[in-house]
């Protein structure tokens, strides 16, 4: 998350991302122009610290040391996660009113007392680090791929059974590594809760839809999630993943489909809302899909998203001692152009048949400012290495000073289950030794545990990745009842963590 200073080499742009345009109601267009104004808004202290920045490219950024933080630090964060977790059991009525409120008073709860400890210049840059390098590019491609997945409907018969179901987990699986698990889960998920709309047993599905698709799937090259993106960045080779995680990725894939199609196959049985079989509907609709325009869009999308890892002009624009760098800006903007173009191209009405809202995003938005902001001590805390409060982390994962691949494959992926896995990654990335060429050659079963974990672990809690919260806010917006975030947590620490002990002892001692 935050960089401890400007210079900081383990600190790369996240992958681009977006904000929010909207749709033909009176409600949306006022969004829109909400959103509209607060781009305005937002380039203006862009503009003008542009002037200041030749002036100001020697002044040094205020640094915050990782190794001067307690663990009481992480109070905050832990704040938010425990009110996700219990908020919606104990008191349901009260989370979905004020779950923004809930999330910007633990915010608060940290930036606070932060600037009362360190000062308020440490603090803005902590924020302003953030808000411009983390959270705007996180929101904002998450919304693009969002609005424009969101576009494509697909019409016709389309039944769930236990066949269909696990096709279309397999199919979105192989989507992933090649246009994200955020943008494979917003294009499929819709689909899938049409297919089974009939069924009473809906919420397995969701669940392995968020193993498979919003997650293990991305595994295979650097478009698939941002861990390997940054790793990319670094120097890791394109293809490199999809090399050396094939096996591990072929194996969980391979046991999560059987597993699933098992359980589907006998709830499907017993199903009371399971009301015809495929073969048995007399006057089927053709599948057809509406859309099609948004299928190029996502293309665009991802095409901007490798741009910001291929361009590098070398200009910057420096707001509060943070350099935005052109590349990530432009990127920024061709994903808000995209996605008002698929606004504009996508018919409203399509839309509104295909369930589509912003509840889901807005919902992720207000969650993950707060998470972003009381997840910076935390990060802190671990780039300090072994001077920092988890010091013990960063030896454990070392023996003799040889890295430990199912020490550093059990550790990236345990705090990637809770923090961000981007910037988890470049921590043991970088206490791995940081050169991409000798990961790559001497260490490469060390990189290959490092990236596996980044990937596959973001599936044991909701938080783990974006993807896993949206596809939970759309299922729950179309009446399917989600488990509880310790009660996910049952399904993949029962399903999940016996499967990565397999993993470990296959390819990674």
């Amino acid at each position: 998350m935050a960089a401890n200073n400007k210079t900081d080499p383990m600190t790369l742009p996240t992958p681009p991302a977006l904000r929010l345009p909207g749709l033909r109601s009176v409600p949306a267009r006022a969004a829109l122009f909400r959103v509209g104004g607060a781009a305005l808004l937002s380039l203006l202290p862009v503009l003008a610290s542009a002037a200041e920045t030749a002036a100001n490219s020697h002044a040094s950024a205020p640094h915050l040391d990782g190794g001067s933080l307690s663990a009481l630090w992480v109070i905050p964060f832990a704040g938010i996660l425990l009110s996700i977790a219990l908020f919606p059991l104990l008191a349901p009525a009260v989370w979905h009113h004020h779950f923004g409120k809930i999330s910007a008073a633990w915010a608060l709860a940290f930036l606070v007392p932060f600037a009362a400890v360190f000062g308020m210049d440490l603090a803005l840059y902590e924020l302003a680090h953030t808000v411009l390098l983390e959270y705007i590019p996180f929101i904002v491609l998450l919304t693009a791929l969002f609005t424009v997945a969101g576009g494509v409907r697909i019409t016709g018969t389309l039944v769930g059974t236990p066949a269909a179901n696990t096709l279309g987990l397999g199919i979105g699986t192989v989507l992933a590594s090649f246009m994200g698990t955020t943008g494979a889960s917003m294009l499929l998920i819709r689909p899938m809760l049409r297919a089974n709309e009939k069924r009473h047993h809906k919420t397995h599905t969701m669940v392995f839809f968020i193993f498979l698709v919003s997650n293990i799937g991305g595994a295979l090259t650097p478009l698939g999630d941002p861990p390997l993106f940054l790793g990319f960045l670094k120097g890791v080779e394109f293809f490199w993943p999809t090399v050396h995680l094939f096996a591990p990725t072929a194996l969980l894939v391979a046991c999560l489909l059987a597993l699933y199609f098992v359980i589907d196959l006998v709830l499907y049985r017993r199903d009371p809302g399971r009301t015809i079989e495929a073969d048995d509907i007399e006057e089927r609709e053709p599948i057809r899909m509406e859309g099609k325009v948004n299928l190029l869009l996502l293309a665009a999308v991802v095409g901007a998203v490798l741009l910001s890892g291929v361009w590098h002009p070398g200009v910057t624009v420096t707001v509060y001692h943070v350099p935005v760098a052109l590349e990530s800006i432009v990127s920024q903007a061709l994903l808000i152009g995209i996605a008002l173009l698929s606004l504009r191209l996508t018919s409203g009405k399509s839309r509104m048949m295909n369930g589509f809202t912003w509840g889901p995003i807005l919902e992720v938005a207000k969650l993950f400012a707060a998470i972003f902001l009381t997840i910076i001590p935390a990060i802190a805390i671990l780039r300090a290495g072994t001077d920092g409060a988890l010091g013990a982390v960063i030896e454990a994962v070392n023996r003799d000073g040889q890295p430990v691949p199912a020490a550093y494959f059990w550790a990236t992926g345990i705090l990637s289950s809770f923090l961000d896995n981007a910037p988890t990654y470049l921590i043991f990335f970088n206490t791995a030794g940081g050169d991409a060429a000798h990961l790559m050659n001497d260490l490469a079963v060390t990189l290959a545990a490092i990236s596996a974990s980044a990937v596959f672990m973001g599936a044991n809690t909701y938080i783990g990745n974006a993807p896993n919260f949206m596809v939970k806010a759309i299922a729950e917006e179309r009446g399917v009842r989600m488990p509880s975030f310790f009660g996910y947590m049952l399904w993949s620490f029962g399903i999940l963590v016996p499967l990565f002990g397999v993993v470990t002892l296959l390819f990674f001692l």
